[in-house]
């Protein structure tokens, strides 16, 4: 038994809502400067998936994988800038709360 394509379509458009929903959540609703990072690795994930799947539904996965592998790169170079900010920021104020960036001189 298969799954129509039909189906599949709404099954991964439900999936990539639902995970757009969280990670938008997750940076919204939270002042820890960790879940917020998290947030962005869904939303990253969720886009990613959307572009597989794109590639899949139009037959060009060789494009889809090119285009993935270079959201990948950049998500991994922008993960290790904001955990560097993060380590900064936690030595700082000994917290990861954003409410005390006020207190930030510069």
């Amino acid at each position: 038994m298969g799954i129509e394509m039909s189906q599949l379509f709404w099954i991964v458009l439900t999936f990539f809502i639902l995970m757009l929903i969280e990670g938008f959540y997750c940076i919204t609703m939270t002042y820890n400067l960790l879940r917020v990072l998290i947030g962005l690795e869904i939303l990253i994930k969720a886009v990613t998936l959307f572009i597989i799947f794109a590639g899949y539904i139009s037959g060009n996965m060789s494009l889809a994988q090119a285009v993935v592998i270079t959201v990948i790169v950049i998500e991994v170079v922008v993960v290790v800038i904001a955990t560097g900010i993060i380590l900064g920021f936690f030595r700082e104020y000994d917290s990861l709360n954003v409410r005390n960036a006020r207190n930030m001189k510069g």
